[in-house]
């Protein structure tokens, strides 16, 4: 199972865990094509921090696209954005 983890800061942690927010988003930054394109995944990880005991958990991994996101998910206003999918 190829899993994909990603950090997030509680208010985003919360909204996906609480199925509020359906999508997190990235830079569209060399970083982020390297870990994201050409690749799959079956789940997402999410975490809750860097801290060894932070909270987490892992939801299925739908779909990776571009576009504008979502600003009251935390995307930035008029700026292409990967797009993650749960």
């Amino acid at each position: 199972m190829k899993v994909l983890h990603l950090y997030l800061k509680k208010k985003w942690f919360d909204m996906i865990l609480s199925g509020q927010k359906k999508e997190e988003y990235r830079e569209m930054k060399p970083y982020w094509h390297a870990r994201l394109l050409n690749k799959s995944f079956d789940v997402i990880c999410f975490k809750n921090g860097y801290q060894k005991n932070a909270p987490e958990f892992t939801i299925e991994f739908v779909k990776l696209y571009s576009g504008l996101g979502i600003i009251e998910w935390g995307a930035p206003e008029k700026e292409m954005q990967w797009q993650i999918k749960t």
